[in-house]
């Protein structure tokens, strides 16, 4: 399944709410994988799997929030929504700490689980765009790393130049070589990338 296409993992016991799901989900445009259990999705997971989670919270074997549970082990940050007709406060708090997108009771409108999707997959592109951006950060030398840092603070060639003990046409080359390694177009573009390189608190 290529990770560029967001997909639309549902996990459901039910086979007529599974085909209504995948019938609804299709005529919408979305890419969908189907799974009856949450044992038979983690024996398919890949690390690679971008999109979101929908899933029961009554499953045979693992509920949905210990999929949830077992797919954050794991490493995973798939976005999850979970869907139940046994919904009660204590078990929607308890699936929203682990940062369930939403919590939707059966019978729900198809537009609130649509609403909810889109809102997964805006979180989840979020979280794409930011592993591309470390994946070309540490394509950078130290060096750039250090000339990055300090035309972030808004520093001009000559006061780089001065602060690292190089001279001005290095750092120039340096600038060149990050631009292109980050694909940044422009200054604003290298600070976000900047800022995105900064240790971030209690990390």
């Amino acid at each position: 399944m290529p990770a560029e296409r967001l997909t639309v993992f549902v996990v459901e016991d039910d086979a007529s709410v599974r085909d209504s799901l995948a019938l609804m989900l299709g005529l919408s445009g979305y890419a969908a994988a189907l799974f009856p259990d949450a044992e038979g999705f983690l024996c398919a997971w890949r690390p690679d799997w971008a999109g979101c989670v929908v899933a029961d919270l009554r499953l045979p074997g693992l509920s949905g929030t210990e999929l949830q549970a077992e797919l954050r082990a794991k490493g995973s940050r798939l976005p999850f929504i979970i869907i139940t007709a046994h919904g009660d406060v204590p078990t929607a708090r308890a699936a929203f700490r682990a940062e369930a997108v939403d919590f939707l009771e059966k019978p729900f409108d198809h537009g609130q689980l649509r609403a909810a999707i889109e809102n997964a997959f805006s979180r989840e592109k979020q979280r794409l765009r930011r592993a591309a951006e470390s994946r070309r950060l540490a394509t950078l030398t130290a060096r750039e790393r250090e000339v990055l840092e300090q035309a972030a603070q808004g520093l001009h060639a000559k006061e780089i130049a001065a602060k690292l003990g190089i001279s001005p046409r290095t750092v120039e080359v340096h600038k060149t070589r990050i631009m292109e390694k980050l694909g940044a177009r422009n200054v604003a573009e290298l600070v976000r990338f900047a800022l995105a390189a900064a240790p971030r608190e209690g990390e």
